[in-house]
C-alpha cells in the first residue's frame, strides 16, 4: 500500500484521545495497521514470531485483516542479532501517529539510545497510539517513561538488570502483559502467543486455533505460562534436593546463603550437599553459587549503567576488588574491560 510522506493513520483522533484497545475486540476498520520499529541487533525470532501469525490470519481468513509496516532509525537496512538485514519502509521520525507500534529490540538495548527515540515514543503515546515492546523493547519503553504505573514483562535474561535500573516498575516473568494501551512481551516464541491472543480477541477462537495449527503448536499458551523451562530440565538433572538447592541459590544472589544454611534448608548436611554437587555437576556448591553470581554480574554490566561497585553489591560481593578478581578468574577480563567491549 502507498505510504504518505508522513504516516498518519487512524480515524482522526484528537491528541490524547485513546484508540480502542487492540486486545479488547475487533478493530473499527480493516485492515488493522501495526507498525514494527526495529532497533539495531533486534531479535529476528521475536520479530518473525509476531509477524507470521498476522500473515497466516490473512491467508486463512481470506481477508486482509492485518497490514504491517517496518520502521527504523533511518531508511537504511537494520541488522538483526543474527546479522540478517531488514529494509524498513520509513524512518520512525517520519511517523506522526499510528494505530499501534511495536518496538523490537534484543540484547544490547543499552542506555545510549537516542533521546529522539524516547521523545517520539512519548509523542505517539500522547496521540493515542497503542505501543508495545518485545524482547528487549520494554527496556526502551521504560527509559521513555511509558511504563510508570504499569505492569510489564520482558525476556527473562533482561529481568535482573531491568529491576536494578527501574526498581519502581512492576515487572513479571509472564509471557506477555497487556496494561491498557501499553503491552509488553518476553519475545522469542512468546511473541506468537501474544499475537494469537490478539487474533482470538479480534476475530475469534477458531481463527486463532487455525493459525496455531499452521505453526504446529499444540496449544495457545496463556500469558501467565512461565518463560523458562523447569529448572530440572535446564540442569538435565532431576534430583529433588539438588534442584531445590539451586533454586535457593538463584533466589538469593544479592545476599548469598552460607553453605551450612543452604544445606539445612534442603534437609542435608554440608558434607551431603557437597557430595551431591560433585556427583551431578562436577563442582562444589560454593563454586556453582559463585558462577551464578558472576554471570548475573556480567549481565548487569552489559545491560545497565550501574557502577562496578553497585554491580558487585547487587551480586553479593563485599568489595569491588574481590569482585574484580573473581570476575577476571572466570571470564578472563576485568569487569570494566567487559563493559567497554560492549
Amino acid at each position: 500500500m502507498p505510504i504518505a510522506a508522513r504516516l498518519c493513520y487512524g480515524p482522526g483522533k484528537i491528541e490524547g484521545e485513546a484508540q480502542p484497545a487492540m486486545f479488547k475486540g475487533p478493530p473499527e476498520t480493516l485492515p488493522q495497521h501495526i507498525g514494527f520499529c526495529l532497533m539495531s541487533n533486534f531479535s529476528m525470532m521475536a520479530f518473525a514470531s509476531a509477524v507470521e501469525p498476522l500473515r497466516a490470519a490473512n491467508r486463512l481468513s481470506g481477508r486482509q485483516l492485518y497490514e504491517w509496516h517496518i520502521f527504523a532509525e533511518s531508511a537504511e537496512p537494520v541488522r538483526a542479532s543474527n546479522g540478517i538485514p531488514v529494509l524498513p519502509e520509513r524512518a520512525w521520525a517520519e511517523v506522526d501517529r499510528f494505530p499501534a507500534v511495536i518496538l523490537c529490540a534484543g540484547t544490547g538495548s543499552d542506555a545510549s539510545q537516542s533521546d529522539r527515540l524516547y521523545a517520539w515514543l512519548r509523542r505517539l503515546a500522547r496521540n493515542g497510539t497503542q505501543i508495545g515492546g518485545i524482547s528487549g523493547g520494554p527496556i526502551l519503553l521504560a527509559r521513555a517513561g511509558l511504563l510508570q504505573g504499569r505492569r510489564c514483562t520482558l525476556h527473562w535474561e533482561h529481568i535482573p538488570s531491568f529491576i536494578e535500573e527501574f526498581p519502581e516498575i512492576e515487572v513479571t516473568d509472564d509471557l506477555f502483559e497487556i496494561d491498557g494501551p501499553i503491552f509488553t512481551c518476553a519475545g522469542g516464541t512468546a511473541s506468537m502467543d501474544m499475537m494469537l491472543r490478539l487474533i482470538r480477541q479480534q476475530h475469534g477462537h477458531d481463527l486463532a486455533a487455525a493459525v496455531s495449527d499452521q505453526f504446529i503448536l499444540d496449544r495457545i499458551r496463556e500469558p501467565t505460562d512461565r518463560q523458562r523451562m523447569a529448572l530440572r530440565m535446564r540442569l538435565g538433572q532431576s534430583h529433588p534436593k539438588l534442584v531445590a538447592a539451586i533454586k535457593l541459590m538463584e533466589d538469593n544472589l544479592e545476599g548469598p546463603l552460607a553453605p551450612s544454611a543452604l544445606a539445612r534448608a534442603v534437609g542435608l548436611s554440608s558434607r551431603q550437599l557437597e557430595r551431591l554437587f560433585r556427583k551431578y555437576l562436577a563442582m562444589p556448591p560454593a563454586r556453582y553459587y559463585l558462577e551464578l553470581r558472576l554471570k548475573r554480574a556480567r549481565a548487569l554490566l552489559r545491560e545497565t549503567t550501574m557502577s562496578v561497585l553497585d554491580v558487585a553489591v547487587a551480586c553479593g560481593f563485599a568489595s569491588a576488588s574481590h569482585f574484580s578478581k573473581r570476575y577476571r578468574d572466570l571470564f578472563g577480563r576485568a569487569p570494566r574491560s567487559d563493559r567497554r567491549a560492549v
